[in-house]
């Protein structure tokens, strides 16, 4: 399994595909073991992509928290640079969109492009929901609210009137970024709690490269109101939404047709 030295800790990543290079970073909870990945997707027919666990996640170390966003901003450039990735654009979903504003940010030379789906600036132009507060709730109560906040057609009403789809659909959310162990537990709490601080609101302003933001219609964890701040923060920025929730990426197959033609320009 491909582990390298980052920092303080050993990451564990994948690099699949061919073509120029792309720096793909996942969301809350990320582990490159849970199917469907962007591995199983289009992206790696058109790019090299890398992709990774984030400390804390996955088959990466857990060392002792707590985390900063500028912890997860400072493991990426410093993965890129021990495998020789170079100025490339980089896509981040959710979380990891959070991560992608503070790379931009902090190592403006790592990043010729910049993708964001389904993620929030914080501060001043609107944070994501708080997750953190939802983590001393029982498993199927959180995967419950979960599937309304992340996808706001399903809320408690759809729920009561189409309960055996709501039943599965609970279901698939439990299995997803569950912790496989209680060490993985921790390091989970540490990355929701560094989410929590996220703001890159005001030096945003000053990122020039081509900006791409993309969201789902009915995303409530990452709402539209925050990508139209993200829109306006950034000086060079476009912004498409798609049919969809949090998941858009997967309830809208255009969606990432639209990021390869985005990225390939």
């Amino acid at each position: 399994m491909p582990h390298i030295r980052v920092r303080d800790i050993d990451m564990y990543y994948e690099i699949h595909g061919t073509g120029p290079r792309l720096v793909f970073i996942g969301g809350s909870g990320g582990d490159l073991r849970d199917k469907p990945g962007v591995s199983d997707g289009p992206l790696v027919d058109h790019f090299e992509v890398l992709s990774f666990d984030q400390r804390g996640l996955g088959r990466s170390d857990v060392p002792d928290g707590p985390y900063s966003m500028e912890d997860y901003a400072g493991d990426v450039a410093a993965l890129m640079d021990a495998l020789g990735f170079t100025s490339c654009p980089v896509m981040g979903v959710s979380f990891g969109g959070m991560v992608a504003q503070e790379l931009v940010c902090g190592y403006p030379e790592k990043v010729s492009k910049l993708v964001l789906a389904c993620t929030s600036a914080g501060g001043e132009a609107g944070a994501s929901y708080p997750l953190h507060t939802l983590e001393d709730l029982e498993p199927k109560e959180r995967a419950a609210l979960l599937l309304g906040i992340s996808d706001t057609r399903f809320g408690a009403e759809w729920r009561e009137a189409n309960p055996e789809v709501a039943e599965k659909l609970i279901e698939l959310t439990m299995s997803r970024g569950q912790p496989r162990s209680e060490n993985i537990a921790r390091g989970q709490h540490w990355q929701l709690e560094a989410r929590s601080h996220h703001d890159t609101a005001a030096r945003i302003k000053n990122v020039t490269i081509p900006t791409y933001i993309c969201a789902g219609k009915y995303d409530g964890l990452a709402p539209p109101k925050n990508q139209l701040a993200l829109l306006a923060a950034f000086p060079n920025a476009t912004l498409d939404y798609f049919e969809g929730g949090h998941l858009f990426l997967m309830q809208d197959r255009s969606a990432l047709e639209a990021i390869i033609e985005n990225l390939r320009a």
